[in-house]
């Protein structure tokens, strides 16, 4: 029988990792700040003005790094979970962004535009994850390593368009013209930058949620991302069927984001449209646990820490390259979490 004593330290030792994880996160971004001679109250005082210091900041700046991170985030977490190691977001929301900007500018008139371009963004997204798909069902070829390189397909795609048919009219700088008004997203808050992307986000977040816990869908890719020769075997899935459309999802959900990005934030394509969001994405699905829901929280963590970083550089001199170190801790944190759970579960 388990004594009120037990169950108290049971409770510390669940708590304890998490608690030092944080602490050791903490001090190496101290360390780091110290390392570069950088002023720690300075420091942090500048990260809260850029991230959380006013409604401008929040919304306009924090939410809206977040838009992108919380739906590209969504894509890993659908895909990680289904048992698809898709490393490819980031080329799938180069697709999508692509696509959405071709047919932005593509003439056609009036609203009708952004009803087009943002499901052409979903399509784009879901072929360039059906290729990595395709390989893995016909030849066996390990997505890990094919959607890591279709990101870098991705990347001269857009360099090719932004350097041809589609550079801006004058041919001097790498990108498109900029979009007409009716390309553009509506902002969701008058004064603000912040549009109704985050608003796709929460909504497919909830919509994946529910899928997930609700629909038959759901239970097969939950069961394929458990065990797919137990789910085949059991369940009676059709292991590959499944997981293709895992790809599918999970590429259409990254395209979208790059038509979101492309027609609320930036209206235009150019090189360097991301500075990595993709791969930012892996951390802010590996720290919500790759649960829809918690990606929300983990998109606007991660968005604040960009935002933030921004205003350190501005006012205070911190290298950009600190957010890279912080998401890198983080990882490492969340792998030393599971790594614990673990232990703590095969213990007598």
């Amino acid at each position: 029988m388990t004594t009120h004593t037990e169950r108290r330290s049971h409770s510390w030792r669940q708590l304890l990792p998490p608690v030092v994880v944080a602490a050791a996160v903490v001090g190496v971004i101290v360390l780091v700040i110290v390392a570069g001679h950088h002023d720690i109250a300075q420091s942090f005082q500048a990260f809260w003005r850029g991230s959380f210091g006013s409604a401008y900041a929040f919304w306009s700046a924090t939410l809206v790094r977040a838009t992108p991170l919380t739906l590209l985030g969504l894509a890993v977490a659908l895909a990680f979970r289904s048992g698809v190691m898709n490393i490819g977001a980031e080329g799938q929301f180069l697709a999508g962004a692509s696509a959405a900007s071709a047919l932005a500018l593509s003439g056609i008139g009036g609203t009708l535009v952004l009803w087009v371009a943002v499901p052409a963004a979903i399509l784009a997204g879901a072929l360039w994850a059906a290729i990595a798909g395709w390989l893995r069902r016909r030849f066996g070829v390990l997505e890990v390593i094919s959607t890591l390189m279709l990101n870098f397909v991705a990347q001269y795609l857009v360099s090719y368009l932004v350097r041809g048919p589609l550079q801006e009219p004058t041919h001097v700088y790498p990108q498109t013209e900029t979009f007409s008004t009716s390309a553009h997203l509506p902002l969701l808050i008058s004064g603000q930058r912040l549009h109704f992307g985050y608003a796709i986000a929460l909504v497919l977040a909830l919509a994946l949620w529910w899928m997930f816990r609700s629909t038959a869908l759901g239970f097969r890719l939950r069961a394929v991302g458990a065990g797919p020769a137990a789910a085949a075997s059991a369940g009676h899935v059709v292991v590959p069927r499944v997981m293709f459309t895992a790809f599918l999802l999970s590429g259409a959900i990254a395209g979208l984001a790059g038509g979101v990005e492309v027609t609320g934030v930036t209206y235009a394509l150019y090189e360097g449209i991301s500075p990595g969001f993709g791969y930012t994405a892996i951390a802010v699905a590996l720290l919500a646990r790759l649960h829809p829901l918690a990606v929300i929280g983990t998109g606007i963590f991660f968005g604040a820490l960009e935002a933030g970083a921004a205003a350190m550089q501005r006012d205070a001199g911190v290298p950009f390259q600190f957010v890279a170190v912080v998401e890198a801790l983080v990882v490492l944190g969340v792998i030393a979490l599971e790594w614990s759970r673990s232990r703590g579960e095969v213990r007598p």
